[in-house]
């Protein structure tokens, strides 16, 4: 069921799959397209209350200018944490992709009675900028890529959607399924309310281009030896955005973590990968 919730003195969209009675999961990623309904629901059929929102600047939550964000990477932990409250939880499982994984990272640490568990897919332990120097950085083929891409037409569906894909094969692995990138590219572009300024919407819709502009505060990677929810990283072998040194990192500093490598997988979580990633959220969640 979606819906507009108050978290703080926001407005967030956010959708439940399965019964509020048992355990429940908060994904965190760009908007809630990030999970697929298709994930979402194979979850709530095992005994998951899900829960997935979007972020303020995508989907249907409150929206100004996501290239000149006044608010900070801080206000958007808060916002997990308000949307915890909004559903009258007092904790929940947490699992976070890419970016969303700064986000579960500093709730884990900054609100730490509010993540039962912590899940981290496709992040790393350190804000948008240079990496630190015994992590890997992007890959030189991705920055390539970003350095010379075509230009796209960011008010014209399919300008948008043949640029997104091309995007998408760079981050995947080399086992690219382009029908179900295409897919989800179309569901973000389609659910993407137009606004003032359409160009900006579909950008920071597709590519989380706020993260670019964020106040991202105080490093936070030395304190991740202070994270005390059971936490579970996931990682695709062929990453080339945040190569899998970021995922052994992020093991490594987490007491007790554990790494789940997805072999052939990029920066990404495609259904094929479903089989393995449900089953283990499944085991770290129970």
């Amino acid at each position: 069921m979606e819906r507009t919730i108050k978290a703080g003195d926001v407005e967030l969209c956010a959708e439940t799959f399965g019964d509020a009675a048992d355990a429940p999961i908060l994904l965190i990623g760009n908007s809630m397209l990030t999970w697929p309904g298709d994930l979402c629901g194979r979850l709530a059929a095992l005994r998951r209350f899900v829960i997935r929102y979007d972020l303020r600047d995508t989907g249907r939550s409150a929206s100004a200018d996501p290239e000149a964000p006044g608010y900070t990477l801080r206000d958007l932990v808060a916002d997990a944490a308000g949307v915890l409250d909004a559903h009258d939880l007092p904790s929940a499982h947490v699992a976070g992709f890419g970016p969303g994984g700064w986000i579960a990272q500093l709730l884990a640490l900054d609100h730490p009675g509010r993540a039962t568990t912590l899940t981290l897919i496709a992040t790393r332990p350190t804000a948008p900028g240079p990496s630190d120097p015994d992590l890997p950085e992007h890959a030189p083929e991705i920055m390539t890529h970003f350095m010379n891409m075509a230009k796209v037409d960011w008010t014209d569906r399919e300008s948008v959607v043949a640029f997104m894909v091309e995007n998408a094969r760079h981050l995947a692995g080399p086992a690219f399924d382009e029908a179900e990138a295409r897919a989800n590219i179309e569901l973000i572009y389609d659910r993407t309310p137009m606004g003032a300024d359409p160009g900006k919407a579909h950008r920071a819709n597709q590519m989380g281009t706020v993260f670019a502009a964020l106040d991202c505060g105080e490093r936070w990677r030395e304190r991740l030896p202070g994270i005390v929810a059971p936490t579970l990283v996931v990682h695709g072998e062929d990453d080339p955005f945040f190569p899998l040194g970021n995922g052994r990192a992020l093991a490594a500093e987490i007491p007790g973590a554990e790494l789940l490598t997805l072999p052939a997988t990029g920066s990404e979580l495609p259904r094929r990968t479903w089989d393995t990633v449900i089953p283990a959220i499944l085991r770290h969640t129970s």
